[in-house]
C-alpha cells in the first residue's frame, strides 16, 4: 500500500519566529550510540526526511563522541538546498569526556561544532542535560556566554535540556526574560508520563518554546522493549511490556501510537525522536501523516492507559546539583 502523504505540520517555536517540523529530527543515532549506522545510510536518512518535510535537526557533541555532529554535517551538506530551508540545534556542557558548563568551553565547542557540521551558524545552542552541572553556574555564567554567542552570530536562539522538569524552572526563574528562548525535555510526554503538560502553561507565559524528544520513552513503548541499562522500575518495564503486547495482539504497533500521541499535543513545537534508516523516517512522518487524516485511535489509547495506570508518571532519578 502507498504511503500516504500530507504536507508536514509547522509549528511556530515559542518567540523565536522559527517553524518546526511537528517531526524532529534526532541525530543520535547517526553517532552509532544504538549500533553502527553507514555513512550512506546516514545521508539517505536525512535526505528523505527532509523530502517529506522535516526540517528540524538535532545533534550534540556527546552523541558518538562527535560522531553523530560529522555524519549530520555531510549529510545536510548532501542536501545541497539553501541554509535556511532547514533548522539545525546542537548542545554544549556534555562531552565524551565528562561536563563542562564554564564559559570558555562552551565558547569554545561551538567553534568545534560548527567546523563538524561545515556550518556557519546553528538555529539553537542547548546546554546539554543541565542537571548534571551547577544550575547556578547556568545561570550566571553559561548563559551570558551563550548570549555573547548569540550576538557573534554563531548561533541564532539559545536552550536548556534536561531530565528533571524543575531544572527549567529553576533557570527560568533566575535569568532575564527572554535569555532562554527554548527547553528540551525527554521521556515526560509520552502514554506513561505526561508531566511535561503541567508546565506548559508556564512555558508559554515565558515565552519559551517547547521541544519533546524520546516519545517512545527511550524504548520502553516498542515492541522490542527498552535496552538493559534503562534506568525504569521494573514495574514500569512490566506495564509497558504488557501494553505492546496488547497492541501486538490487536494488530496495532504501540510505537506509532506513543508517537501520534506526543504530536497532538500542539503547544509541542515538535516531538524528537532519533531516526538512522529510511524506514524509521518513513514510519515517523507516515505517523504524523495519519494523526493529522484521521486523528488518535482513541480506543486503543484508552485501553493503553488503563494497562500503565499504576505506573502513569513514574519517572526514574537524574542527579541534581544547585551550587
Amino acid at each position: 500500500m502507498a504511503l500516504l502523504r500530507t504536507k508536514m505540520e509547522l509549528r511556530p517555536l515559542g518567540n523565536t519566529g522559527l517553524r518546526l517540523s511537528c517531526v524532529g529530527f534526532g541525530a543520535s543515532p547517526l553517532g552509532n550510540v544504538f549500533g553502527p549506522v553507514s555513512e550512506n545510510d546516514a545521508i539517505s536518512s536525512v535526505r528523505e526526511a527532509f523530502r517529506l518535510g522535516i526540517n528540524f535537526f538535532d545533534t550534540s557533541p556527546f552523541y558518538g563522541g562527535t560522531l553523530s555532529e560529522k555524519m549530520l554535517g555531510k549529510a545536510l551538506k548532501a542536501l545541497e538546498v539553501p541554509r535556511n530551508e532547514y533548522i539545525v540545534s546542537t548542545k554544549c556542557g556534555r562531552y565524551a569526556e565528562g561536563f563542562d558548563f564554564s564559559a570558555e568551553r562552551v565558547t569554545k565547542s561551538i567553534d568545534e561544532s560548527l567546523a563538524r557540521l561545515q556550518l556557519d551558524y546553528v538555529d539553537i545552542l542547548q546546554c546539554h542535560d543541565i542537571e548534571f552541572g551547577s544550575l547556578d553556574q547556568i545561570v550566571n555564567e553559561t548563559i551570558p556566554a551563550l548570549q555573547k554567542l548569540k550576538e557573534s552570530g554563531k548561533i541564532r536562539f539559545i536552550g536548556i535540556t534536561g531530565l528533571p522538569l524543575e531544572v527549567f524552572t529553576y533557570v527560568l526563574d533566575r535569568v532575564p526574560p527572554g535569555a532562554v528562548d527554548v527547553i528540551l525535555s525527554y521521556c515526560h510526554y509520552s502514554i506513561n508520563d505526561s508531566t511535561l503538560e503541567d508546565l506548559l502553561p508556564y512555558l508559554k507565559s515565558k515565552g519559551v518554546g517547547v521541544i519533546s524528544a524520546s516519545p517512545l520513552a527511550m524504548g520502553l513503548l516498542t515492541e522490542t522493549g527498552p535496552p538493559e541499562w534503562h534506568p525504569a522500575s521494573p514495574e514500569l518495564k512490566s506495564a509497558c511490556q504488557a501494553a505492546a503486547a496488547y497492541c501486538k495482539e490487536r494488530g496495532k504497533n504501540i510505537s506509532k501510537l506513543s508517537m501520534q500521541y506526543s504530536l497532538s499535543n500542539k503547544d509541542i513545537s515538535s516531538v524528537l525522536v532519533g531516526m538512522n534508516s529510511v524506514r524509521q523516517v518513513e514510519e515517523n512522518a507516515a505517523a504524523a501523516t495519519e494523526l493529522a487524516l484521521f486523528g488518535n485511535d482513541q480506543e486503543a489509547l484508552v485501553e493503553i492507559e488503563a494497562i500503565l495506570k499504576s505506573v502513569k508518571n513514574q519517572t526514574w532519578p537524574s542527579g541534581i546539583k544547585q551550587s
